[in-house]
């Protein structure tokens, strides 16, 4: 990590997050992290409890004079998305984020940062830490397994909570109040695959599409990026028959939450057909290029050596790819209500298909989110539907309900008003096409209040991420200008 890394401000918080970066954090993975926390809670005096799951919960007694203020939730996720680049020696099983300042905003080094939920634990183990700041009584829960189904949150137990109000600490944009957000639903399809030996004589070939900058399936599904998955689906289609090719491995894709970046196939095409396949694979990323534009002007798409021993019969490769092809992906519907906010929205998310299993099967997974449950469950049924055309099962999972936006509440007003005082301006109050916990801990724990700020960071669940220093200061004085209202 860099050295001039232990000189930010506010110290106390930037140092709980350099130490919870040391250690490995990926989703069902954060047991470690939550002995951590609850180490640290035990060695700050506070009360601790540890649940089944993996949710930690801690409690700080009010400052002298606040004990008659209603208690305060302060709520942050353990677990981190782990991305990486292609090529980067990262094991997230074991090895330290590392991070690095770039200018004004924080790095990784060829993997996501972390800051998405980092800052926000960190956040809440300074408030533990503090000794001087004055606050009403504090329950900190740090929940498990945010990013690959809401795990901890839906696993909460009604009345382990006490404090009637929840301060969410993971948004992702300084000055925006969230108070709403989106449910949504995984819908994994399969079918097995017949598999026959490669044709002899065949050059292998690893088709890839690459170079693509991904992002939030919530957050950014409507910035127009391209989806590597969607993108693999469209050039086999259209260079398949052309050139007869044989298909014998697709991948693509890592994590349900995040906008594929990189997808790849391993083709066979006869020797004297390889100048021409190259060629028109060059024309194809300059199609798509152009029709991305300036929304994701990295795309490549690249021919490489490759090796295959079975291939996927060429039926079953048809109905695959053109499940990639016909698949939703991207926004489905806008609230007629908020504007600029995406209502509904699919994620066509990872593709796992490969001859050489020792059980050949095709798997594809979306991610469908909506602030409509009818309109969730609508969509996910028409996947479902789809690929059943192409002779997939689908199984439906995860589902989460949406948080509905109270906008006139008390925690709102509060939050609201502390950032007049200290700011000048109100802040941008929003609900968010994406997920947060507070829709199941809304469902577990009705009348509860809640509200989510956080720092400003960009590209969360992409190596790409970063988060703003000067942001996180202000995102702290805010916190603890709440703490001392509430």
């Amino acid at each position: 990590m860099s050295a001039d890394l232990g000189t930010l401000e506010p110290r106390a918080l930037w140092s709980y997050f350099l130490d919870l970066s040391r250690i490995p954090r990926s989703s069902k993975n954060e047991a470690a992290a939550a002995a951590w926390v609850e180490g640290e809670a035990r060695r700050l005096g506070c009360e601790v409890e540890r649940d089944a799951i993996g949710n930690v919960l801690v409690r700080k007694r009010a400052s002298p004079g606040r004990e008659g203020r209603p208690a305060l939730a302060l709520q942050g996720h353990l677990d981190m998305v782990c991305e990486k680049n292609e090529g980067t020696p990262h094991d997230f099983e074991k090895d330290p984020i590392q991070v690095w300042r770039d200018g004004e905003v924080l790095r990784a080094r060829g993997t996501t940062l972390g800051a998405d939920n980092g800052v926000g634990v960190a956040a809440a183990l300074a408030v533990l830490a503090s000794r001087d700041l004055a606050h009403p009584a504090i329950e900190a829960l740090f929940t498990v397994d945010e990013e690959t189904g809401l795990t901890g949150a839906n696993n909460l137990k009604p009345g382990w909570l006490r404090a009637p109000r929840l301060l969410n600490l993971d948004s992702e944009e300084e000055g925006e109040l969230t108070i709403g957000c989106a449910g949504g639903v995984d819908t994994v399809v399969s079918r097995a695959l017949a598999v026959e030996p490669a044709p002899a004589g065949r050059t292998a070939l690893r088709l890839r599409v690459m170079g693509l900058k991904g992002g939030h399936s919530g957050v950014d599904i409507a910035a127009g990026r391209g989806n590597a998955v969607r993108l693999l689906g469209q050039v086999l289609e259209a260079l398949a028959a052309r050139h007869d090719l044989r298909v014998a491995a697709l991948k693509g894709g890592n994590k349900r939450n995040a906008i594929p970046r990189e997808a790849s196939a391993v083709v066979l095409v006869e020797p004297a057909r390889e100048a021409a396949l190259r060629a028109d694979a060059a024309a194809l990323e300059q199609d798509w290029k152009a029709a991305l534009g300036a929304f994701d002007p990295g795309l490549a798409v690249v021919l490489e050596p490759g090796a295959a021993a079975q291939v996927i019969a060429a039926a079953d490769a048809r109905a695959v790819i053109g499940l990639l092809v016909a698949g939703p992906h991207g926004v489905e519907a806008m609230s007629p209500a908020i504007p600029g906010l995406v209502q509904t929205s699919t994620n066509l998310a990872i593709v796992d298909a490969d001859a050489g299993a020792a059980t050949p099967r095709a798997e594809v997974c979306f991610l469908t989110r909506s602030a409509i449950d009818a309109s969730k469950r609508a969509l996910a049924a028409r996947i479902a539907a789809i690929a059943a055309l192409a002779g997939f099962e689908a199984r439906h999972s995860g589902g989460y309900p949406g948080w509905k936006p109270e906008p006139g509440s008390a925690m709102v007003a509060l939050v609201n008003g502390v950032h007049q005082e200290l700011f000048g301006k109100p802040m941008l109050v929003k609900a968010i096409h994406a997920g947060l916990e507070c829709g199941l801990i809304g469902e577990k724990y009705p009348g509860m209040e809640m509200a989510s700020i956080g720092p400003s960071m960009w590209d969360a669940h992409t190596p790409d991420e970063r988060v703003s220093i000067a942001s996180v200061a202000a995102f702290w004085r805010l916190l603890t200008a709440i703490l001392e209202k509430a």
